[in-house]
């Protein structure tokens, strides 16, 4: 009988840290390997073999990957930590012994957090997305609205470049930054709230270029799309690997078996 394998995270809302394990879901069942999501959100539930975190009983045969999350220090088969974050998830200050190992996604990230225990790097897989230049003065911010994300500084670079409408891809989880830095510029009608989208394809066929001004990001899923898709990417660059899918099932079975 064939382990279960476990993906357990605290966060399943839109983002790229869910989006990564949607991927890993999916790529490890495409695989023959029995592997579901849990988590406490609703949004990754019809896009993987995925359940509410309530459903996540653990048991010693079990094989676990974490994210993000606090589990009981209990005994199983493997229990793989699964870190897409810097400072939200700091390792230095946790108890590491209980992580068979530490899977990061970029060299940038594994360096920051400087931990002496057994780690890999496997970056998330990239899809390349169909994509056509409408040339319509469109520029395009993807991600969460937020003070790391700087989505300001993006809109003053935009809109100096001439473009003419900016679309905010993305929830708003800072509502002391959106109303401080933003809400004028929505105001003014050239910003438009366009929320988060699902289909990529949809959302990229409706701007010229992205802007991007993250003060951090580990790996930068919107980047690496960005560049395997030939879409214009203003932004700093964060340098990330791009793996093809059956190289980063190989890394992943090396962690698993």
């Amino acid at each position: 009988m064939k382990p279960k394998i476990k993906i357990i995270s605290s966060w399943t809302r839109p983002g790229g840290g869910t989006v990564a394990h949607i991927s890993l879901t999916n790529l490890l069942n495409d695989n023959g390997m029995d592997c579901t999501f849990y988590g406490p959100h609703d949004w990754h539930l019809d896009k993987c073999k995925g359940a509410s975190i309530h459903e996540a009983v653990l048991t010693p045969d079990d094989i676990v990957i974490s994210h993000f999350i606090h589990l009981p220090s209990i005994k199983l088969r493997k229990h793989i930590l699964y870190c897409h974050e810097k400072e939200l998830f700091p390792l230095k200050s946790m108890d590491l012994s209980k992580y068979t190992s530490i899977v990061f996604v970029s060299n940038l990230q594994k360096e920051w957090h400087n931990v002496d225990h057994p780690s890999v790097i496997i970056p998330p897989p990239v899809s390349k997305i169909p994509w056509k230049n409408p040339k319509n003065k469109v520029a395009g911010i993807i991600g969460s609205v937020d003070k790391n994300k700087q989505v300001h500084v993006s809109i003053e670079r935009a809109l100096k470049d001439g473009y003419e409408k900016v679309l905010l891809f993305g929830d708003v989880n800072d509502l002391p930054y959106f109303n401080e830095s933003i809400n004028d510029f929505v105001n003014s009608g050239k910003i438009i709230l366009a929320g988060h989208e699902d289909n990529r394809e949809v959302m990229y066929a409706q701007i010229s270029e992205v802007y991007h001004s993250s003060l951090s990001e580990t790996y930068g899923l919107v980047e690496a799309e960005c560049k395997i898709s030939g879409i214009p990417f203003n932004g700093s660059s964060n340098n990330q690997p791009i793996l093809e899918e059956k190289e980063i099932l190989e890394k992943w079975k090396t962690q698993l078996v």
